[in-house]
This record gives C-alpha cells, sequence and structure tokens, in this order.
C-alpha cells in the first residue's frame, strides 16, 4: 500500500510541460529534488516517454539515479550557458560522448486486441536511456528555431527552461497555473495594497 501511495505521489509531483524530454528532466529538481529514489526515476522514465508503458525496469538500481543526475546537470550547464551566451564546453563535451550509445531498440507488437503497439527489442539499459536525453537536447540546441524558442521562466525564484510554442511566443511562465497563478496573486495584492494606502 505504502508503495502505491508513493508512486502515486511522485506521478503528481513530477512535470512533462517544457516541451522536450531533456527539458523535463531539468524540472525534476525544482523546487525540491524529485529523483530522490529508483521509484521515483523509473515512474519519470515510463512517464517522459522513454521507454512504453509497462515496460519493465527491474535492472533500475542506485547508479541509474547517479547517471540521470549527472546528465541532467550537464544538459543544464550547456542549456542555460547558450541562454546566457556562456558556451559550457565541459558539458558539451559530456553530453556529446553520452549520445554516442545506441538507444533503446524499438519493436511492434500486437496487443490482445491484435493491433500494434510501441516495445522495445531487449530491456533497456540506464547508457541506451542516457543517450536519448542526450540527442535530445543536442537536436534542440542546434534546431535554429527550437533554440530561439527556449524561455526561461519569468516566476519568482523558478529555474525551469521550457520550449515557447505558443502562437506569438508570449508565453512566461513555465506553467500559467504555478507559476503564472503566484503572479497574478502577488499582482493583485499589491494593487490592493496601494488601493488600501
Amino acid at each position: 500500500m505504502a508503495s502505491g501511495t508513493a508512486t502515486a505521489t511522485a506521478s503528481y509531483e513530477l512535470r512533462f510541460d517544457s516541451g522536450r524530454i531533456c527539458l523535463d528532466l531539468l524540472a525534476t529538481t525544482h523546487p525540491e529534488e524529485r529523483l530522490d529514489t529508483v521509484d521515483r526515476l523509473r515512474v519519470w522514465i515510463t512517464r517522459s516517454g522513454l521507454v512504453p508503458a509497462g515496460t519493465p525496469l527491474a535492472a533500475a538500481d542506485p547508479p541509474w539515479l547517479v547517471g540521470f543526475r549527472e546528465l541532467r546537470g550537464q544538459v543544464a550547464q550547456l542549456v542555460r550557458g547558450e541562454l546566457d551566451g556562456r558556451p559550457a564546453e565541459a558539458a558539451l563535451a559530456r553530453v556529446n560522448a553520452l549520445a554516442l550509445v545506441a538507444p533503446p531498440a524499438l519493436s511492434a507488437v500486437r496487443a490482445e486486441d491484435g493491433s500494434l503497439r510501441r516495445g522495445l527489442h531487449t530491456p533497456p539499459g540506464c547508457p541506451g536511456l542516457l543517450a536519448v536525453i542526450a540527442r535530445d537536447a543536442l537536436e534542440l540546441l542546434t534546431d535554429p528555431a527550437a533554440r530561439a524558442s527556449l524561455r526561461q521562466c519569468a516566476g519568482d525564484n523558478c529555474p525551469i527552461v521550457y520550449l515557447d510554442t505558443s502562437r506569438g511566443r508570449r508565453r512566461r511562465w513555465c506553467s500559467s497555473e504555478v507559476c503564472g497563478n503566484r503572479e497574478r496573486v502577488a499582482r493583485h495584492r499589491r494593487r490592493a495594497a496601494l488601493a488600501r494606502a
């Protein structure tokens, strides 16, 4: 029972609204560490779409946590360096190296209803999954249109970077429901305080 509750809580706390899997990985640090157990990492891997739903991740262990967190740090340095105009060459070299590994091989499998669904040829390994994320980061930063859509959330103390695909490219917050709502409430309070003064 406790394990199911932990998984439900972990699923609720994880975010997948940044527009890219590499950026969703970066969001796992805010407002606190989200990848703090192997179980949460398994949930993140599945919900992010790195593996098809139902894929067993029995091989995931504490070294996987270390690998995902290390890649997250390298991608963060790389993305933020590019946004700030301060290239992070060491991070670029590490992400390039991680991207060299072959990703998990996809296969099509028959579902019970006879339709085809996505599966993996062999159980996924950590290096292959990290390669998918590393490649996503490299594709993002080398695609001029995607790179031009990168935004830092305008929310107070929010470090999340997202891809702005809104019409007119005017999105200001990583989440209108979270950071946007906080900003609107703060604005309302400031106006109310000025009106009282």
